[in-house]
């Protein structure tokens, strides 16, 4: 007889999920006190055309994270974004690590890790990291657009 049914013919009780939850097991962080979670507060309505156009957050500090290790989640991201910024965040000599990762394919979301030394913090190391890759972009942009008037004036 397997081991379940012993404990059942034996009168245990099954336990409830909530006392089975692993504590490490993240908490919705986003509840409402009141009410069902998914009702609409009624000041929602009373919102104006330009504060339902503005695009939630869309990087957050994971929980668990110090001044100088810290976990980032970035929504609607990717490979593209994420080894880039990977890249570019670990040429600054502040850095110890810089780490991205895609939790799974069918979620649009990208976890960048950093972790510095003590000279400065993972939010500084992340700041100037996207800094740095807007900078190398435009350059990017302005050389190409430079070669291609070059190329097209070239042609006729």
């Amino acid at each position: 007889m397997p081991a379940a049914t012993k404990a059942r013919a034996s009168g245990a009780e099954d336990a409830d999920m909530e006392d089975v939850t692993p504590p490490s097991a993240q908490q919705p962080v986003d509840s409402q006190e009141d009410g069902d979670p998914m009702q609409e507060d009624e000041e929602d309505d009373d919102l104006g055309e330009e504060e339902e156009s503005e695009e939630p957050q869309r990087v957050r500090i994971l929980p668990g994270s110090t001044s100088t290790a810290a976990s980032f989640e970035f929504l609607k991201e990717g490979h593209t974004l994420g080894n880039a910024l990977r890249y570019i965040i670990m040429k600054n000599p502040d850095v110890e690590f810089c780490a991205y990762a895609i939790p799974h394919p069918s979620e649009e979301k990208m976890n960048l890790r950093i972790q510095t030394y003590d000279t400065t913090t993972a939010t500084a190391a992340l700041e100037k990291g996207l800094q740095d890759l807007e900078d190398l972009c435009d350059v990017v942009s302005e050389e190409f657009w430079t070669q291609r008037n070059d190329f097209m004036a070239g042609k006729h």
